[in-house]
């Protein structure tokens, strides 16, 4: 991991005067809240995921999942794996919003995704010069994002989309197109840094004769992750044309490999949310923060699949050293961006201790087998052991398979024996 660690120079001092110099240039600290009336794009500019509204709205050095892109385009090239996000939240007064997202990764080309945002309220009337009513109208906002993000280096990778905006009152429609560029900078291999530069060149709508303009953003923030992955904390400063400069800031905490609790603030609000992984790559988000006018709740639900991975099966899941299956066999599976460097699969009892330990230089075989014994070439006492795959490639990324039960069994079937006497 030396190259997270050397070569602090210009590129560091670049990427940190995008980030803050220019996020607070040009203007006194504001709360966005009090100044975003009527500004064209607040809604897509507030907008905040189930797990992101967790960390507060402070996702731009995270950015790790395919809806990540609505803040920092070049958290693509974190993903490891081909990623499908839906997400839905009921507002105020017959408000909704809706986001679906896709994402792949790639080794040699850019990854790539594509995001669809739709805002709509319902329930507005119509009404002639006499105030008569005519009805009722809705007002609607949709957002499509096409985005590509690439790796320069281990460290470093660029991103950009390509926003389309349609806007729909009554019978007059708009529609218009911008771009968002974002840059993702590992300062260390548990430090990162990320900058985005939202709405360049638009987007521009006109509904009937006023030219509405989205306002150029500038986000920047750090996130740092403790516990050996199992914890981040990340804060975000945003500034705005027009509404000005808002902090966020949250953290992370996965109180067991399936669940996780969030904590955060956003403008002058707490957050807070958690997440629960099912099987088979599918994660469930939970979100909400304090509204003046109520409590906002946000689902979000993932599927992963493909893509970059590591992963081990014990066949049989049981076994008996002493009996007619006296061996396990790990079948090994993985795929790195770059070539595999190391592998390791490590054996672990209830305790958490490590009793036995495969490993190797480049890519893992087909399988291994296992017999029982720990590192000291004793029998390991009956019960259940947990094993994991981890596997590294060349430039310095790790990739954990999902964590499997074995267990070990030398007593046979447990009960009693009814004796009839005749």
């Amino acid at each position: 991991m030396n190259y997270f660690l050397s070569h602090r120079n210009g590129t560091f001092a670049l990427a940190l005067a995008i980030s803050f110099g220019l996020a607070m240039a040009g203007g006194t600290s504001a709360r966005a809240a009090d100044q975003n009336g009527g500004v064209p794009g607040d809604w897509l500019s507030r907008y905040a995921g189930a797990r992101a509204l967790g960390f507060g709205g402070a996702f731009v050095a995270t950015a790790d999942e395919p809806l990540g892109v609505v803040w920092n385009p070049a958290g693509l090239s974190q993903m490891f794996q081909n990623g499908v996000h839906f997400e839905t939240a009921y507002l105020f007064e017959g408000t909704s919003i809706n986001a679906f997202s896709f994402g792949v990764p790639a080794r040699w080309f850019p990854s790539f995704g594509l995001t669809v945002l739709s805002l709509r309220s319902d329930g507005f009337e119509r009404t002639n010069e006499l105030n008569e009513s005519l009805g009722s109208f809705y007002e609607g906002e949709m957002a499509f994002l096409l985005s590509a993000s690439k790796n320069l280096s281990p460290r470093l990778s660029l991103g950009a989309n390509v926003k389309v905006v349609r806007q729909t009152i009554e019978e007059f429609d708009a529609a218009g197109v911008g771009a968002d560029f974002g840059l993702l900078l590992y300062l260390t291999p548990t430090l990162r840094l990320g900058t985005s530069l939202l709405n360049v060149g638009g987007p521009r709508l006109t509904l009937r004769e006023t030219d509405e303009v989205y306002p150029l953003e500038i986000r920047g923030g750090l996130s740092k992750n403790l516990f050996s992955d199992r914890g981040l904390i990340t804060f975000e400063i945003d500034r705005r044309s027009g509404p000005g400069v808002s902090f966020h800031g949250g953290s992370e905490f996965w109180v067991h490999p399936s669940m996780a609790l969030r904590l955060g603030y956003y403008d002058d609000s707490p957050t807070g949310g958690f997440s629960y992984r099912f099987p088979h790559g599918i994660r469930l988000d939970y979100g909400l923060s304090d509204h003046e006018l109520g409590v906002i709740h946000r689902i979000g639900l993932s599927f992963q699949f493909g893509g970059f991975f590591a992963s081990s099966e014990a066949i049989p899941p049981v076994f008996s050293p002493i009996g007619e299956q006296s061996v396990t066999k790990f079948h090994l599976k993985a795929k790195t961006k770059a070539s595999s460097s190391n592998w390791s699969l490590e054996i672990v009892d209830k305790s958490n201790q490590m009793v036995r330990r495969f490993s190797g230089k480049g890519a893992p075989p087909a399988h291994v087998m296992w017999d029982g014994k720990g590192e000291s070439g004793l029998s390991l006492p009956d019960g259940l052991y947990s094993y994991q795959l981890t596997v590294e490639d060349q430039e310095g990324r790790k990739f954990t398979g999902p964590k499997r039960t074995v267990e070990i069994t030398t007593s046979g079937p447990q009960g009693t024996v009814p004796i009839v006497i005749q």
